[in-house]
């Protein structure tokens, strides 16, 4: 069955608007905070692409993956999977990236949350004012609206 075929039923199911989407970006399925093939080229969406694949993963304090992470320990891994190094820790992760705007800030560019001049967690932009990220202790990988402005960002280069 081609695409256009399956229009007429994706309608129906998922409405007009959402067919209409879907049979835009050529009837593949789009899931927030993950970049699209033609955007999947750059690190950053690589990175993006490998953090989201990681939901429900559980935390540990010092994990770098592939099943458990801490929050740079799934940044430094979803980085490395796009061919990127970036240091350990949040801090150190934050002194190695070119420091941008929130204005200027893209999907896969590092969140950085800090009290004062102090870095504390790391995640990383989904778009939309979220964020992929390992919370803490007893909580999973997941897709997290931000929630202070207290965020600096940070472009991996």
């Amino acid at each position: 069955m081609t695409a256009l075929n399956r229009v007429p039923s994706l309608m129906v199911r998922a409405g007009t608007a959402s067919a209409f989407a879907i049979a835009a970006v050529g009837a593949s399925v789009v899931i927030p905070g993950v970049a699209s093939d033609a955007a999947a080229a750059t690190p950053a969406t690589k990175a993006l692409q490998v953090a989201a694949s990681k939901k429900g993963a559980p935390y540990r304090y010092g994990a770098t993956g592939p099943g458990r992470f801490d929050c740079s320990g799934l940044t430094l891994y979803s980085y490395k999977k796009a061919g990127k190094k970036l240091p350990r820790t949040a801090a150190q992760q934050y002194n190695k990236t070119h420091h941008i705007s929130a204005g200027s800030r893209k999907a896969g560019d590092l969140v950085f949350f800090h009290s004062g001049s102090s870095v504390y967690h790391v995640g990383i932009y989904a778009g939309g004012g979220k964020i992929w990220h390992a919370p803490k202790t007893g909580d999973v990988v997941r897709l997290q609206k931000i929630w202070t402005k207290s965020v600096w960002y940070g472009r991996v280069s």
